[in-house]
């Protein structure tokens, strides 16, 4: 038999992830003075610049970029420096990608702080930095006014806050008696305190219908030392609290704008218009016509979490493979921390991520539903406990969030009863399995052996 001919050095093909995948890749480490950027060599007479954070320089960098042909661009995502590198560079038609910095140190090699910007390009040339999420521009809009909602929310709450410290001062006890003080008959009182009313009847009178605590019990609470001090913090904040509530209303008005702008899925663009009957004049409606699907249908996930969501992770679920994939990167799925055959942890990764937040809290809420969701929290509960019931049901919710956005599905919820059934049905199924493989038959107790 003829021998085969031995394969030549020089006719050796490198495999895939020993070339050079990116070949005009490029480097940015980000700060918050100036940036340093660096691209292969031999490319431009220097390969390592150094710009300012100055907007003309920033384009000065992008052109330099543009000039020396390169297509793509890896840079760590410092604070929030890197928000105008990566909007400038990405207009030029570069690939920008936001890599994690923890991804970066576990690589070994060079990297001091000056040379940062080469240590990226490096590793972005032979592919080994994954870029990070990062949603349309339409989207990223979107996002931004939803966290202003979040971050004025959060300065109200506070300022409500201030109300309770104020009237506890006095020793006016309005917050034992009334559910919040923000509300209806909270309010009527704490502004006629501020108009000068002292009477403690006078100011119970005021109480709505649907108050649970009598008037007389309300007055009892009133009994104050209404210190000028104490007066002036309350009506200051007030003021505050009812200032953020109009911030809070403006920014609403601005999200069902930014909500009408995506192009709908069933509806026509002329139905867009202000003027059409069909226009979206809320934000549920609007988002329902944006996404093409109710999320708020689904049991414990309200439209204001719809709305979190859907800011953060947008409508395009092409970005993840699987609902799998898309529970992994919210965070959701168990951890695979395996060595020499053996399961160190299956603890969920630390990931800082507003939608499974969001997912979260819609969990909690399941505690006491009625619904087929609420049974499965409960079961969870039961067997794991409360903190990874929590887990397992924010990652069941985030499975139905992605096939409702991928595949326009609405959702249906059969019920406790009937998932309980389903459940018994299973639990029954795998102890007559079970029983087989042992040699032994399930037999089924009649029901007046049973009573008896």
């Amino acid at each position: 038999m003829a021998k085969k001919k031995p394969t030549s050095s020089k006719g050796i093909k490198l495999p895939k992830h020993l070339q050079h995948l990116n070949q005009k890749a490029a480097g940015i480490d980000i700060g918050s003075r100036s940036h340093f950027v660096a691209i292969p060599e031999g490319m431009a007479e220097q390969s390592v610049r150094e710009f300012s954070t100055f907007t003309d320089d920033l384009e000065a960098l992008a052109d330099w970029l543009v000039s020396c042909g390169i297509t793509t661009v890896a840079m760590e995502s410092t604070g929030i420096y890197w928000i105008p590198v990566f909007e400038i560079i990405e207009r030029r038609g570069i690939e920008v990608r936001l890599v994690n910095a923890h991804h970066v140190k576990n690589v070994p090699g060079r990297k001091s702080d000056v040379l940062d910007c080469q240590w990226l390009q490096q590793l972005h040339t032979y592919g080994l930095m994954r870029g990070a999420f990062r949603p349309k521009s339409q989207v990223c809009e979107l996002r931004s006014y939803v966290r202003q909602r979040a971050t004025l929310i959060r300065n109200a709450a506070s300022h409500i806050q201030h109300m309770q410290k104020a009237l506890a001062q006095m020793n006016i006890l309005l917050h034992n008696v009334v559910t919040d003080i923000t509300g209806m008959t909270g309010m009527r009182i704490i502004k006629a305190i501020l108009a000068g009313e002292r009477n403690p009847h006078k100011l119970a009178a005021m109480r709505d219908i649907r108050c649970k605590n009598d008037a007389a019990t309300i007055a009892r609470s009133l009994h104050g030392t209404y210190s000028k001090e104490h007066l002036f913090s309350l009506k200051q904040a007030v003021e505050l609290y009812e200032f953020y509530l109009k911030q809070i209303a403006d920014c609403d008005q601005q999200i069902l704008e930014q909500l009408k702008s995506f192009d709908t899925k069933h509806d026509d663009k002329d139905s867009d218009n202000d003027n059409d009957p069909k226009a979206p004049r809320t934000v549920e409606e609007a988002l329902q016509k944006m996404s093409g699907v109710d999320l708020s249908a689904i049991d414990g996930i309200s439209t204001v979490t719809a709305l979190k969501v859907i800011a953060e992770i947008g409508i395009d679920m092409s970005q993840w493979k699987t609902e799998k994939h898309f529970a992994s990167w919210l965070g959701l799925c168990p951890g695979s921390k395996i060595s020499g055959g053996k399961v160190l942890s299956r603890a969920t990764r630390q990931v800082a991520n507003r939608a499974a937040a969001a997912l979260r809290m819609s969990a909690v809420s399941l505690q006491n539903s009625k619904s087929a969701l609420g049974a499965y929290f409960r079961r969870m509960r039961t067997r794991l406990g409360t903190p990874k019931a929590i887990t397992a049901t924010a990652h069941k919710l985030a499975r139905l969030v992605y096939s409702m956005l991928k595949n326009g599905t609405e959702y249906v919820d059969f019920g406790q009863k009937q998932y309980e059934e389903r459940y018994k049905a299973r639990v029954v199924q795998n102890i007559k399995k079970r029983a087989q493989e042992l040699g032994f038959e399930m037999i089924p107790i009649q029901p007046e052996m049973q009573n008896a």
